[in-house]
């Protein structure tokens, strides 16, 4: 059992107080904690309490520390990585890629000679990035495009004479046709849109019309923040998810999506893949968006959590990991699976033992279990625990 010290990431749209109050640390009077990053990510490794870095430590002995499978199937490498996530305000409209897509981008531009620190590199390495946000505090986000018939009323309801291409683009051809007609308009054009479909949507929100409000009101709020940001249009189209605490929703490859605000716990496959479409300042590859965007419409479905081994788990449609939430009392209880191990205490203090000894995860700590170790825990406490997803 390693103990792990982990990461902060600080970016302007964090939290001045979840993260740093879970760690147990003053609240910063300026300085936003986006992301508390768990695990063996090259960019942000956690480190253990002799100094080394855990993807270093898993490179000198992948098959003791991983297990045959997880070696097997996903190399020398830890497969997932676990963040805090507390979001002030929102994040950009994005996506990621599918396996195939991140090696096909990744080698083009290793083979183009783009640093991995440029601001205009778009793969950051050869993986996908799927990931599970389970809600800590109410989450709100945008999550995938709504059923087509619902955006054309959503768009059309607003009455809004700049939204017409938009509109005929839409009923024409989809979502396939919208979306890059939308992303390709010329700056004059995008502000004059942006501008309109604000004033129209705060005029519904101020007249208290139920239907779309919570659309409306967003779309209303991005533009203060976004003018001239065609995401503040495309907004309009996506799914807006309000998650409860304990719920979670799954995003798979190509699914459009924006963090809107709150706190969660994310688990994802080890990836820092990020393609950017909108509502940021950031770069933005249109041709590789569009190339990696799913166009489905149709809801997104709430995840809730199933009875599995050690406590409640999120079930999802990959490999890479697996999330469950510990309930612990005052009874020692198996934490032991066959693959490697994250665990995150967020309530209380939880007891770990082993062959090893005990260690205590206070609120805030983190700690790496190997694949296989046998371990128990008593808390009370409770603890997020990740692992691979392999039968």
């Amino acid at each position: 059992m390693w103990q792990l010290t982990n990461g902060v990431r600080f970016y302007p749209w964090g939290s001045r107080t979840v993260i740093p109050e879970l760690l147990g640390e003053p609240v910063p009077a300026d300085r936003p904690h986006a992301e508390l990053w768990v695990g063996a990510h090259p960019d942000e490794s956690s480190v253990l309490a002799d100094g080394r870095p855990l993807d270093t430590a898993i490179a000198t002995d992948p098959e003791a520390l991983l297990g045959a499978a997880v070696v097997e199937r996903f190399g020398a490498r830890l497969p997932f990585l676990m963040k805090v996530l507390a979001a002030d305000t929102p994040l950009s409209l994005q996506a990621h890629p599918t396996t195939e897509q991140a090696e096909a981008g990744f080698a083009a531009e290793e083979a183009a000679g783009i640093p991995h620190d440029d601001p205009t590199r778009t793969f950051k390495d050869p993986f996908h990035k799927p990931e599970l946000l389970l809600a800590l505090t109410t989450f709100e986000a945008l999550c995938g495009f709504r059923p087509v018939e619902e955006s054309l009323h959503c768009l059309a309801k607003l009455q809004v004479p700049e939204l017409k291409p938009t509109i005929a683009a839409l009923a024409r051809g989809g979502l396939r046709a919208a979306i890059p007609q939308l992303l390709a308009l010329p700056g004059e054009r995008r502000t004059e849109l942006v501008s309109a479909v604000a004033t129209a949507a705060s005029r519904f929100v101020a007249a208290h019309d139920p239907e779309f409000i919570n659309t409306y009101r967003w779309a209303a709020t991005l533009a203060e923040t976004y003018p001239g940001d065609p995401g503040v249009v495309i907004s309009l189209m996506c799914n807006h998810l309000k998650l409860a605490p304990g719920e979670a929703v799954f995003l798979p490859a190509g699914n459009l999506h924006a963090y809107l605000a709150g706190a969660g716990v994310e688990v994802m496959a080890s990836s820092d893949n990020v393609l950017r479409g909108g509502l940021t300042a950031k770069h933005v590859d249109l041709a590789a968006l569009i190339e990696v965007l799913d166009f489905t419409d149709g809801r997104v479905p709430v995840i809730h959590p199933v009875l599995g081994p050690g406590g409640l788990r999120y079930p999802v449609p990959v490999q890479d990991f697996d999330l469950t939430r510990v309930h612990l009392d005052e009874q020692s209880g198996v934490l032991t699976t066959r693959g490697p191990q994250l665990l995150f205490c967020t309530e209380g203090a939880a007891v770990l033992a082993s062959a090893d000894g005990e260690l205590t995860l206070e609120k805030g700590r983190a700690a790496f279990i190997p694949a296989g170790a046998p371990v128990s825990a008593h808390g009370p406490a409770v603890l997020y625990r990740a692992t691979t997803n392999l039968a």
